[in-house]
């Protein structure tokens, strides 16, 4: 019996001591390496994994206490993806309280893609960044359509140009579905309130308008003029004659300068030999071209050219625009 006694009371003493130690420890804040500091928490990651990897930074002095507190807490199902950042020092149940509840901002990672890029640009970006998983690195321009799900059966012009934030180490299918969704969504809302009297028989060759109204426009006033001489040029049957769709033809061949002789080889982009738009988008038009290309300026002009400031003079003649051209672009 006094054995018996000896043992609960060392056992009480015990919890007692633990209990109190448990109480300090979870209160009282660690010296984070850094101030500010940042870490990430994966999506998907467990909460041994978490704990291990705050022990290894040395915020935490050992896994398993952390463990411990997180299911005593009720928090060991609750961990929330993302990157944060701590201000200063804070306690291993505050700690723990920031990446189940999210009390802190929690910080996201961003990528870019810029209106005008093509999809080789595109993608260029998004292998290069680090804080993505890349899952579609060796895959095809193919393979990828069908993995947002895509009708299409060329990528140019599909993706939306944005800025788009994620979670450190999501993946970049999950933007690639962002931005064609995106962009679907926005050329389907514009082409249900735009003018329906134009040379444009589906969302996809507004699409394609959009592409070349991007590449063509220095100055935002002068997108929606430029979008009517487009418009003006195919309902009268006229050649676009526009640079950007040779230049995007030539491909890898372009060096730079454009030459006659490239105006006057025939391709499937050449608009200076063959009528209408091209197959396909030739880069990734933003919201406002998609607008212009679907509520161009209503003008007279037929022609354009850059005045070497980002403008463009428009003209009604070919005389006119002749005028022009020796004016802006012999000159320089």
């Amino acid at each position: 019996m006094y054995t018996l006694k000896r043992f609960v009371l060392l056992v009480s003493i015990g919890a007692f001591l633990f209990t109190g130690w448990f109480y300090y420890y979870v209160n009282t804040p660690v010296n984070l390496p850094t101030l500010p500091y940042k870490f990430s928490i994966k999506s998907g990651s467990s909460l041994t994994s978490v704990g291990k990897q705050l022990t290894e930074a040395d915020i935490l002095p050992n896994t398993w206490s952390f463990v411990l507190l997180s299911r005593v807490m009720g928090y060991d199902s609750s961990l929330k993806a993302g990157n944060y950042k701590l201000s200063e020092n804070t306690s291993p149940l505050q700690l723990l309280k920031t990446i189940t509840e999210g009390d802190v901002h929690i910080e996201q990672a961003e990528i870019k893609f810029i209106e005008g890029w093509t999809f080789r640009q595109f993608r260029k970006t998004l292998n290069e960044h680090p804080d993505i998983q890349h899952d579609t690195i060796e895959l095809s321009d193919q393979n990828i359509l069908q993995l947002v799900g895509a009708d299409e059966t060329v990528a140019e012009g599909l993706f939306f140009p944005d800025t788009y934030y994620f979670v450190e180490g999501s993946s970049d299918i999950v933007i690639l579905k962002r931005a064609y969704k995106i962009m679907q969504n926005n050329l389907a809302l514009v082409w249900a309130a735009s003018d329906r009297d134009l040379p444009l028989d589906t969302p996809y060759q507004a699409l394609i308008l959009a592409s070349i109204i991007e590449k063509e426009t220095g100055k935002d006033t002068d997108r929606d003029i430029i979008a009517g001489v487009f418009v003006n040029r195919l309902r009268s049957g006229m050649l676009l004659q526009t640079d950007p769709t040779v230049i995007y033809g030539l491909g890898e061949k372009f060096d730079g300068n454009l030459r006659k002789k490239d105006l006057q080889r025939d391709n499937e982009y050449n608009t200076y030999t063959r009528s209408g738009l091209p197959p396909t988008p030739i880069a990734m038009p933003g919201l406002a071209s998609i607008k212009a290309a679907l509520n161009p300026a209503k003008t007279d002009a037929l022609y354009f050219v850059a005045k070497g400031n980002g403008e463009s003079h428009f003209s009604n003649n070919l005389a006119e625009h002749n005028r022009a051209v020796a004016k802006y672009q012999k000159n320089r």
